[in-house]
């Protein structure tokens, strides 16, 4: 069944409230687009990989009855079934992928992001409720454990607004707009979830959305004029960023993550491309992967020492610490 056809429940024998099936037809709506981006699955976050796993991709990529095999090998090995979970939520199935995200949460519970990436498996998978109980309780959990993750934070605000709620949903979505970081690869589907909301509610989010622009930009490092952080190294053509719109969102995602993974490895091979190392601290930012860009700026240091201050100066430009 489309997920927009799905009627309202009725709460405890009550009928159902007027306008509840449109508002589960909005959140339908959104998940079903580009807004899906916004969880773009454990990689985004947590990017490394179970050797076993990096190994044979180094060969071909692997399917997911190999992944499931390599998995099932170790009930605990938490990377394993992280992959198993990633392939099957990208080939659409949701269920399969919630349950490995949760064999993954059993080997490393402590792991904000596998419980929100199971929050959202669960979601997805539901065919009724848009907002089941088990996943809240997931998203709840990765809050308890990082207050600042920002998938959990989005979906925890869609129960508010499915609940009636709309200002309140609004409110978290925009801060966490604030504290998004900038270029991240979901901030304009999110800028434009609470233009809709609004919309749809009667509430001028004009103004909030304004006062996030000027608070982000007053925050703002500043680089100085000789630095590029990134912005004078060529990007996609039009055509290119055209094509890559046309895809799915999860497609979109494996788009971009490929093309990081490919800069990354290149430069294993080419470390003296220091605007190389600049654009690949750049996307590990833009993918909210700081970590990545740290160890970025360590290995492009390490290999190009006559650069230290540059490099240094543009990481201190775009926020890697």
């Amino acid at each position: 069944m489309d997920r927009t056809e799905i009627p309202a429940p009725p709460g405890d024998g009550e009928p159902a409230q007027p306008g509840r099936k449109s508002r589960i037809g909005l959140f339908a709506f959104l998940m079903g687009t580009a807004l899906v981006v916004i969880a773009i699955g454990y990689r985004a976050f947590n990017p490394v990989i179970s050797p076993e796993i990096a190994a044979a991709n180094e060969r071909a990529p692997l399917t997911i009855p190999e992944l499931q095999a390599l998995a099932e090998k170790d009930p605990l090995n938490s990377k394993a079934w992280q992959e198993l979970a990633f392939a099957h939520f990208s080939a659409g199935g949701y269920e399969q992928a919630a349950r490995a995200y949760r064999q993954a949460a059993e080997g490393d519970p402590d792991n904000a992001v596998l419980w929100s990436a199971l929050g959202e498996a669960r979601v997805m998978a539901s065919e009724r409720d848009p907002m089941p109980a088990d996943a809240v309780t997931a998203f709840e959990k990765a809050i308890a454990l990082d207050p600042t993750d920002p998938r959990s934070r989005y979906f925890l605000a869609v129960r508010k607004d499915l609940a009636g709620d709309a200002r309140g949903a609004i409110a978290d979505w925009t801060a966490l707009l604030k504290d998004t970081p900038p270029g991240a690869v979901w901030e304009d589907n999110l800028r434009r979830t609470i233009e809709q909301v609004g919309t749809i509610n009667g509430i001028d989010t004009a103004p909030m959305l304004a006062a996030v622009d000027r608070d982000r930009a007053a925050s703002a490092p500043t680089a100085p004029a000789a630095l590029t952080a990134g912005n004078a190294i060529p990007g996609p053509t039009q055509d290119q960023i055209a094509a890559a719109r046309a895809l799915p969102p999860s497609q979109q995602q494996a788009m971009a993550e490929g093309m990081v993974e490919r800069l990354d490895a290149r430069l294993r091979s080419e470390p003296g491309d220091v605007n190389g190392w600049v654009m690949l601290m750049r996307s590990r930012m833009t993918q909210g992967q700081a970590d990545q860009a740290s160890r970025a700026l360590k290995d492009a240091i390490a290999a190009n020492p006559a650069q230290a201050a540059r490099l240094q100066a543009e990481a201190d430009a775009l926020g890697v610490r």
